[in-house]
């Protein structure tokens, strides 16, 4: 399962939002997966991860878990709940 979002905000995925992001994935009861659109997916847990990403304001990003076919209804919904945290997140301006 992905998402795209789109980084509101304004310094980016850098040091402290970094940081704040990958303390956050980290707390999710699924792994998640951050990708920009040149680059390979690293662990959304990892700060020097996301540093790597160089993701400023303004890039969109891919977060995707993995949910297997004929996951139960339970599983893909804590996938989503996982993502719709991520991303609220990432697109919320002003952090």
């Amino acid at each position: 399962m992905e998402r795209h979002a789109v980084v509101a905000i304004p310094e980016g995925l850098h040091a402290r939002p970094a940081a704040q992001f990958a303390r956050l994935a980290a707390a999710q009861p699924v792994p998640v997966r951050i990708s920009t659109g040149d680059g390979p997916p690293v662990d959304a847990a990892s700060i020097l991860g996301i540093m790597t990403l160089g993701a400023d304001a303004g890039t969109t990003v891919t977060l995707a878990v993995d949910v297997p076919d004929g996951a139960a209804q339970t599983e893909a919904d804590t996938a989503r709940a996982t993502l719709d945290t991520l991303e609220e997140f990432l697109t919320a301006p002003g952090r």
